[in-house]
């Protein structure tokens, strides 16, 4: 499994603005806080809801949820769609040095 900080990822989003960074927990826990510029996919249903955000293939994609365990189920169902590009991003409770990006 692959997981990068915070910074990794935020660093390249603001480089690339094709990339998505996608939180794949539950509405509420979205509502408590997400990354700046975070979309929300649940990830059960990331497969059916990826085309409205893209449907290139090729898209950088950024998964991550409360400890990276559905965002590494969520990766593994975007790279079984034929997406080349899905990072598990991990668990967003080891973002604290990146706190003040969350949205509340």
């Amino acid at each position: 499994m692959c997981v990068l900080f915070f910074s990794t990822i935020m660093a390249f989003a603001e480089n690339h603005d094709s990339a998505l960074i996608i939180d794949v927990r539950t509405p509420a826990e979205w509502e408590t806080g997400h990354l700046a510029d975070a979309k929300h996919i649940e990830w059960q249903v990331i497969d059916k809801k990826i085309t409205d955000l893209t449907k290139d293939k090729n898209t950088t994609i950024y998964v991550y949820c409360r400890s990276g365990n559905r965002s590494g189920k969520a990766k593994k169902i975007l790279d079984q769609l034929g997406y080349t590009n899905v990072v598990n991003a991990g668990g967003i409770g080891g973002a604290e040095a990146f706190i003040e990006t969350l949205e509340n």
